[in-house]
């Protein structure tokens, strides 16, 4: 015997179909989609307490190779899982991906013939195929035609030939699983596709400056044309207030986007859980600095010099600027504040303190006439944009409409007449003892009618 002797044409041709229906039959395992969605879950916990999009440092510094964390979570472990932007990491989109993918081959393989099945209709034409139902009775009054109005009044479709009786309601349950599974695919898509297309920025701006996004920390590979290219945004005048005690109550930047013409397109005042929203873009107020200092020396014009945060080892946040009181530089004093509204320090060139003043105070210093005008603060803006926002809040939309759907119980009737006997059965995929109370009512009602015309002939 040789080898084409013992190979069969059409068990080679039907190779390739076994292998996809196999395949379909792994994507569609309910334990594989079980544990996909718990590798998501604790992916999406983690990408919650490792903080994202941070620099090197910083995570060289808060989480050390010795002692690490846990034993084993380290800088370099984040790195190189890229658990320091897992939501754009390959794998993690592929797990969204291969999650989506399953709940698509379940919806077709499973929920769409189970929908099918349900409106098809079939009437029962024999007395034994009611001992299969859960609920039946044979009773000897009653026929399709004393049945049929029972049965429309509580919402019942009634299909109906000679003797027999078909009756259903809540097909919308049956329908409440499919649109879940859209649901969840759209808030999948719609992660995705906001991870491709959106963008995230940073910008520390002075008040009265204006600016185009330009510090982008991440952003996905078809994100550019979703960063401005034709407006910018002016900081107008940055602020804060303060509590009675000094402390910072809230923040506030008045902003507005101007045209490359410098007319404004929009404006607002954002403080913290109130951003600006501009052709998808949000700007988020989230931090805020001292950028300079407007001084005056003797009669001289005014001018502003720059103010750089201090390293403090996380006592508190400084800034601090050298101000000249020489015109040759050969003498000046360090300016040190913290806040916008509290006391600012001056140091001379050895380090000794020579005073405080306030913003519109003057002090005398190396013979002249040092005047602080005004602190000038600088606003920490996070700059977001996101297309697959919509699309997510669509998802969730449409999958809270599936879920309360599912609720609804899909019910079933079925009755026959032969001869002086009457059969009647029914099913239910939930709500067992609502449908069971709903059948024995119908009965009764059935039997009562029987004895108000056994009345009627009396």
């Amino acid at each position: 015997m040789t080898i084409s002797d013992s190979s069969n044409p059409s068990e080679l041709l039907s190779l390739p179909q076994q292998g996809f229906r196999y395949l379909i039959k792994v994507i569609t395992d309910l334990r594989l989609a079980i544990v996909l969605l718990l590798v998501i879950a604790i992916f999406s916990v983690s990408g919650t307490l490792i903080e994202q999009g941070q620099s090197l440092q910083f995570y060289q510094e808060n989480y050390p190779t010795d002692p690490a964390l846990f034993g084993f979570i380290t800088w370099k472990f984040i790195l190189t899982l890229g658990l320091n932007h897992v939501y754009s990491t390959w794998w993690f989109l592929s797990l969204l991906i291969l999650f989506g993918t399953s709940l698509t081959a379940c919806t077709f393989t499973r929920q769409f013939p189970a929908l099918k099945a349900a409106r098809h209709w079939k009437l029962y034409q024999q007395p034994r195929q009611f001992q299969k139902l859960a609920l039946s009775a044979e009773l000897d009054t009653g026929s399709p035609k004393s049945l049929l109005p029972l049965l429309k009044k509580r919402g019942y479709k009634v299909f109906q030939e000679s003797n027999a009786l078909y009756a259903r309601k809540g097909i919308i349950g049956r329908i409440g699983p499919i649109i879940v599974h859209a649901g969840i695919l759209m808030i999948l898509a719609g992660g995705i596709w906001g991870t491709l297309t959106g963008f995230l920025a940073q910008e520390m701006v002075a008040s009265g400056e204006t600016f185009q996004i330009g510090n982008i920390l991440e952003s996905g590979p078809l994100a550019a044309p979703q960063i401005p290219k034709d407006w910018a945004v002016k900081v107008n005048h940055f602020w804060i207030d303060y509590t009675p005690n000094g402390e910072i109550d809230q923040f506030y930047s008045d902003l507005s986007v101007i045209n490359e013409q410098g007319e404004e397109l929009d404006r607002k005042t954002i403080y913290v859980n109130q951003p600006l929203r501009y052709r998808g873009v949000t700007f988020y107020q989230t931090d805020w600095g001292i950028a300079g200092v407007r001084v005056q020396i003797n009669n001289s014009p005014i001018f502003q010099l720059p103010m750089a945060q201090l390293n403090t080892n996380g006592r508190g946040r400084l800034w601090g600027t050298w101000i000249p009181t020489k015109t040759d530089l050969s003498e000046g004093v360090s300016l040190i504040a913290r806040d916008l509204q509290g006391t600012m320090v001056v140091y001379d060139n050895r380090g000794n303190l020579v005073g405080a003043v306030r913003s519109g105070m003057a002090i005398p210093i190396n013979g002249v006439n040092l005047k602080i005008l005004e602190l000038v603060g600088s606003t920490g803006l996070q700059i977001k944009a996101d297309p697959g926002v919509p699309i997510v809040y669509a998802g969730f939309a449409l999958l809270m409409a599936g879920v309360v759907m599912s609720y609804v119980s899909h019910s079933q009737i079925w009755a026959l007449q032969e001869g002086d006997r009457f059969y009647i059965g029914g099913k239910t995929n939930r709500a067992q003892v609502s449908f069971e109370r709903e059948l024995i009512a119908i009965v009764e009602e059935l039997k009562l009618e029987k004895s108000a015309q056994v009345m009627e002939t009396v």
